[in-house]
């Protein structure tokens, strides 16, 4: 990883719902743009010296619009099982005012061994497959508010 004075830095949460940092970096410590890198963050208003790792990404100030920011979406997903059945509810947690959520169900043959992990498994998908169909349905439902005619996102 190479960078300048004055590139943007942002760094993934290596957790699940963590936080998101980014940062602006402030002094090139490595030899031809090489890390450490001493960064400002955003969110405290610190300097740091910083290490990136596998998670880090390096912009220029000119790939940064100034209309450019940075967001945070999750999933929740929360599961029940109930004898052969398992459902799973997964709500995507977005910065806007509506929350979407979808339901998924797997339903075990009485006759095969059970693994609920495998219950789980397809619960889940079945919950994000809808979850997703959902999504698209919104964002095409917005475009055509938007464009004050029908409008269709494709998959």
């Amino acid at each position: 990883m190479k960078a300048r004075i004055g590139d943007h830095v942002v760094v993934a949460s290596p957790t699940a719902g963590g936080t998101v940092r980014d940062g602006t970096i402030v002094e090139v410590r490595g030899a031809d743009g090489a890390p450490p890198y001493a960064v400002q963050w955003s969110d405290s208003h610190t300097s740091g010296l910083f290490y990136p790792g596998p998670d880090a990404h390096v912009t220029a100030p000119e790939e940064t619009s100034s209309e450019s920011r940075l967001r945070s979406w999750r999933v929740e997903i929360d599961l029940v099982e109930s004898g052969d059945e398992t459902t799973a509810h997964a709500v995507l947690v977005a910065e806007t005012s509506r929350d979407l959520d979808a339901r998924g169900e797997a339903h075990r043959n009485p006759t095969d061994v059970a693994v609920p992990r495998i219950g789980d498994e397809v619960a889940v998908a079945r919950a994000l497959r809808r979850l997703s169909d959902r999504l698209f349905e919104t964002a095409s439902s917005d475009m055509t508010g938007t464009l004050r005619h029908p409008a269709r996102v494709s998959q």
